[in-house]
């Protein structure tokens, strides 16, 4: 089963009885902004007890086309990785 926003969204409402479906959409709008704003602009993104977001840079490379066998070269690119903490490690683990 996939999490969606929508999921997210259900969940915070769920668990916080004073707050309105739309505060709950606000609050997970926001989360995912910020989220988002801090990744663009290459700061790492660390959720205690979750995990850490890195952004990292990959140089340009050799590659080929696997169809056709012809070379090409693939640009420079940022990547996100995510490196589970030690805590969701041991939970997911324990399963």
């Amino acid at each position: 089963m996939t999490l969606t926003k929508a999921d997210l969204v259900q969940q915070v409402y769920k668990s916080h009885p004073l707050m309105t479906k739309a505060q709950a959409t606000t609050s997970v709008e926001a989360f995912l902004a910020i989220s988002k704003e801090a990744l663009i602009s290459g700061e790492d993104l660390l959720l205690s007890g979750f995990g850490k977001f890195n952004v990292k840079d990959k140089k340009a490379r050799r590659g080929r086309n696997p169809q056709t066998g012809d070379e090409l070269t693939l640009d420079a690119r940022r990547v996100i990785t995510f490196k589970p903490s030690g805590i969701l490690r041991d939970k997911i683990n324990s399963r």
